[in-house]
Parts: structure tokens; C-alpha cells; sequence
């Protein structure tokens, strides 16, 4: 559902009753409440609101006629949320829809987890364990490490941003970015590298061609402006290179974006750009459109994405949120779930 002071329940609801070819199959994991709020706020002048439907487990979904948003009430009753607004309880409302929507896909009661967005500040507000995580991410790979009972330094996970033109995968995600440098380690870039060439490899039927930037203006300039070119990405391309990794680089970040952006006519020159550390990479794909852009978490025993934009707190409550990038996230998931049949 995502933070249901935000535009997650309304895009939700615009997906549902714009695009039910694409939500066929899904269904909210969130408050019957909220998303009856959000359906309201998205009917037109005169329109009658999309009614909601309460199932009362995840496989009722596939049963239901179109022209509804099945919902699955995961969070305990609360009163409605001010819109807008940080609030502890609607934290805790998201944390709590995220966690039951990650055991479900972990026992594989569901194929996939599409997840709205939540707001970083009500994440925290709603004290532990949620103030734990920064975001879905980190929560997604502690659920996932529980479930297979393992150290979460030995569940690895990235994050992927992409649309139609271009593909990025981080080094490394929330972190300050004096800690985001420390983290371009030999180790993390190599790690880095194999998650995103076991990831794309099936979404793409072959071995993805795989730029890496540098840390540096210029990757370095031979050295003149940083050496961690020199004695950690190059020599952790050449460690995934002998592995069997399509790697190359690396690259002056100022450019190899725009190498990798395929484009009408012009193809591009690699398939997926690796970036040293998140506003390097994310601002290129954003910039080119956050209506399309979906946002994956590579690594994890489940499929996840989510729409590639924040809560908006400033338009919710509104009817005006834009659910393109959220149908995108839906029609990426189900193509990572079955990229043989091209996400049917």
C-alpha cells in the first residue's frame, strides 16, 4: 500500500481502474480504509467511486471480475491518517504492509511484491524494529535473510533504477555520501557486477554487456584526480571478466550514461550502467522521466519493484498523482517473473 498519507493508495487506485489489464491478478496488501479514501479522491466529477473489494486471502484475487480493487487488510484498523503529513502510524501502517507482502512472496504465496512508496521519516517515526531500515530495500533483504536464516551481510542486494532508454545498478543505496565512497570497495564492485549479470541474464536471454562508471571526475584521469579506479574497479572488472561477466570500464561518468541509453534507431552500446553510489546513478534515469522509471531490488529470493518517485505529500489527497510509473513497476514485475513469455 505504501505510506497511506501519500499518493500510494491513490495511484494504486488509478491503476487499478486505468490499467486492468496490467493489475489483472494483483491485489493491495494494506487497509481497506485507506484505499477506499484514495479510490474516492481519484473518481471523477460525477463518477462513482471504484468500489473496493475485501478478500480475505491472497488467492481470492484471481476470482474476483475486473472493475474492483481487491484488498487484503494486513495492518491493524486505525483511524484514517492525515494526508500529507509525517505520521508514526501511517510509518507503521507501510512498514507493516511491506513485511506481510515480503513472507508471503518468501513462502511463494504470491509471485511478486510491487511496492509503493513509503515516506523515510513516518518509517522512522514508527519506532522499532521499523526505524531499523532507511527504506524498502533494507527491510526486503532483513525479511529475506530471516526467512533463510542467514547473516544479511550474506544476503547481498542492489538496487536497479530503469525505463525504456537505460538501466542503472548502485554500488551502494542509502548511505551519507562520505560513507558511500568507503563503500567502493574491490569486494562491493565485484559483488556488484555478479548480482547484476545473474540478474539480467534471464530478463534478457544472454549475458548483459555491462558498463561500469567511475568514482571520479573523468574515471581518475590515469590517476590525476583519485586512484580508485587504478586499484579497485579496474581490477574488479577484470576479476568479473574472468568469470564470465560482460564488463567494461571504467568509464568518465559525465558520459557513459548517454552510451548506454537506447534510444529509436540508435541502440545502445551496453545494456546496464554500474554507478559508484545512488544520485550518480539515479539521476540519469530520472531525469530522463520518472513516469517510466521502475525501481528493482536485484539479489533477493523474491521479485520486487516499485515506482521510481517518492510519497508526494505535497499533491495527496488530490486525485492528481500519476500512476504510469507504478503500472510500469507491475508490468516489470511480471516480466521478471516469467521473461520466456515477455511478463505474461
Amino acid at each position: 500500500m505504501g505510506d497511506p498519507a501519500g499518493i500510494g493508495p491513490e495511484i494504486i487506485a488509478k491503476a487499478f481502474r486505468d490499467a486492468p489489464d496490467v493489475t489483472r491478478g494483483c491485489f493491495v496488501a494494506g487497509d481497506v480504509a485507506s484505499l477506499r479514501r484514495a479510490a474516492g479522491w481519484t473518481a471523477g466529477w460525477g463518477q462513482v467511486p471504484l468500489p473496493v473489494a475485501v478478500i480475505e486471502q491472497a488467492s481470492d484475487a484471481m476470482d474476483l471480475p475486473g472493475a474492483c480493487i481487491p484488498v487484503l487488510q494486513v495492518v491493524e484498523v486505525a483511524a484514517p491518517v492525515s494526508v500529507g503529513r509525517v505520521s508514526a502510524t501511517a510509518g507503521r501502517m507501510a512498514a507493516e504492509s511491506v513485511v506481510w507482502a515480503a513472507d508471503a512472496a518468501l513462502r511463494g504465496d504470491i509471485g511478486a511484491m510491487v511496492t509503493a512508496p513509503l515516506h523515510k521519516e513516518a518509517l522512522a517515526a514508527a519506532g522499532a524494529p521499523h526505524n531499523d531500515f532507511p527504506g524498502h530495500t533494507e527491510m526486503l533483504q532483513a525479511s529475506a535473510a530471516a526467512y533463510r536464516q542467514v547473516p544479511v551481510q550474506d544476503l547481498p542486494v542492489r538496487m536497479m533504477l530503469a525505463n525504456d532508454e537505460l538501466r542503472t545498478v548502485l554500488v551502494s543505496i542509502h548511505m551519507a555520501l562520505r560513507d558511500a565512497i568507503e563503500a567502493v570497495t574491490l569486494e562491493n564492485v565485484l559483488q556488484t557486477l555478479r548480482i547484476t549479470h545473474e540478474a539480467l541474464r534471464p530478463l534478457l536471454g544472454r549475458s548483459p554487456r555491462i558498463a561500469v562508471a567511475g568514482l571520479n571526475p573523468h574515471a581518475g584521469e590515469g590517476g590525476l584526480f583519485g586512484r580508485e579506479e587504478i586499484e579497485i574497479i579496474a581490477p574488479a572488472i577484470a576479476l568479473a571478466r574472468s568469470q564470465g561477466v560482460d564488463a567494461h570500464g571504467p568509464f568518465a561518468p559525465d558520459t557513459i550514461f548517454m552510451r548506454a541509453r537506447a534510444r529509436p534507431g540508435l541502440p545502445a552500446e551496453f545494456d546496464v550502467v554500474i554507478a559508484m553510489y545512488h544520485d550518480q546513478g539515479l539521476i540519469p534515469v530520472k531525469y530522463l522521466g520518472v513516469d517510466k522509471g521502475v525501481n528493482v531490488t536485484l539479489g533477493l529470493p523474491l521479485v520486487r519493484t516499485s515506482p521510481d518517485h517518492g510519497t508526494a505529500f505535497d499533491i495527496a489527497g488530490t486525485g492528481q498523482a500519476d500512476a504510469a510509473s507504478l503500472v510500469e513497476a507491475i508490468r516489470m514485475a511480471r516480466q521478471l517473473l516469467n521473461p520466456a513469455a515477455g511478463g505474461s
